[in-house]
């Protein structure tokens, strides 16, 4: 896989290139008719950290327990390193699942917990004791060893669920939205901390979870989900940058969506006046324009440039970081948001409630998503 463009300056994990998760026309059905999987295809890469992103009910986790052998699919195939996994028992899977609720067993104490799966497979004593050893001191819970999951925070028992899964060396370790039940700052850790466990052993992480940013900040790449079906699926700069749907433009950030139909190739017509884009469209077709909130201008007075529509200040919010202006631009609203350390540049404007400005919606940032 190669190296996206969008990647410069951020450190990139290099996947081997052959596919060790493959799936292919999955689909699903519940009792009662839900179809939780409709179609799904994808393919993930040896030592790639792949994301699956949605909201509640689209399917991801139900695709999670489908590779892990919990969940049998109604159509399509599984294969994992070459191999149907139709007749496969979850057991027998060269995979271990790490739960959002942990799923610790309360009489057990942190060496037994992580034990368990290498003593159901009889290994020798020695080789357990060396294993959870290892993987005590690789996810810094050693010292712990003789304490009940009752005695534990929620960070080390998340540690504990984690080590049992990398204790037993599968080749795919799946995770679902491991990091859910945590505060913000400890999620904030683990994540970097998930990452660069991830690097250094080389495994192939299939992560499921419903935040954006977790996604965003974690993936190689990442799929979309929505109603059973994938949306989109690429790096997640490419997802964020160049939505391909007006769903995936609104649920990854906040983006600006503004209804048009193309005049010429660069051109189109919108209720805030004729835009031009830097993409090639279809004259006559219907298409809607996104723009993220940070990538629109804000300015006193109007420049002598393209795509500038008069606004007014219909609120600020201030988020301590950025502050997030709400745009009455007539017929449509729009939202901007600009980084609070902009106030120190040069030539910044700060902007009042009900003030009438100038935005500018610059060609390059607007994405014409078809339909």
């Amino acid at each position: 896989m190669e190296q996206h463009k969008l990647f410069k300056g951020k450190r990139a994990r290099t996947p081997r290139g052959e596919v060790v998760v493959e799936v292919s026309g999955v689909r699903k059905r519940f009792d009662g008719g839900t179809q939780a999987l409709d179609g799904v295809t994808l393919q993930v890469m040896a030592g790639e950290f792949f994301s699956l992103l949605g909201p509640s009910g689209c399917g991801k986790t139900t695709l999670l327990r489908i590779l892990a052998g919990f969940e049998n699919p109604d159509e399509g195939v599984v294969r994992i390193n070459g191999q149907d996994m139709r007749s496969v028992p979850p057991y027998r899977r060269p995979l271990n699942l790490v739960f959002q609720n942990y799923a610790l067993f309360p009489h057990m104490n942190v060496y037994d917990n992580i034990a368990f799966g290498l003593r159901m497979k009889r290994l020798p004593a020695s080789e357990i004791g060396s294993r959870i050893s290892w993987v005590l001191d690789l996810v810094d819970i050693a010292g712990l060893e003789k304490r009940r999951p009752d005695e534990l925070s929620g960070g080390q028992k998340q540690r504990v669920a984690l080590a049992r899964a990398l204790v037993n060396e599968p080749d795919v370790l799946l995770l679902d939205e491991p990091l859910g039940a945590l505060d913000y700052k400890l999620r904030k850790q683990l994540q970097v901390e998930l990452m660069n466990l991830q690097e250094e052993l080389g495994l192939t992480f299939i992560y499921v979870t419903h935040d954006q940013e977790e996604a965003l900040v974690m993936s190689d790449r990442l799929a979309v989900m929505r109603h059973g079906k994938i949306e989109q699926l690429d790096f997640p700069e490419a997802v964020y940058e160049r939505p391909t749907t007006r769903f995936v433009a609104q649920f990854l950030g906040a983006s600006n969506l503004i209804p048009a139909a193309a005049l010429d190739e660069s051109r189109t017509t919108t209720p805030l006046g004729d835009l031009a884009v830097k993409e090639a469209l279809a004259p006559g077709r219907r298409y809607t324009l996104s723009i993220r909130p940070e990538k629109l201008r804000l300015h006193r007075t109007r420049p002598p440039r393209a795509n500038v529509v008069p606004v007014r200040v219909d609120d600020i919010i201030y988020t301590g970081a950025e502050n997030q202006y709400l745009l009455d631009a007539g017929p449509l609203e729009l939202i901007a948001y600009t980084l609070n350390a902009d106030i120190q540049e040069p030539g910044f404007e700060e902007f009042d409630y009900d003030e009438n400005v100038f935005a500018e919606l610059p060609p390059e940032n607007l994405v014409a998503i078809d339909g």
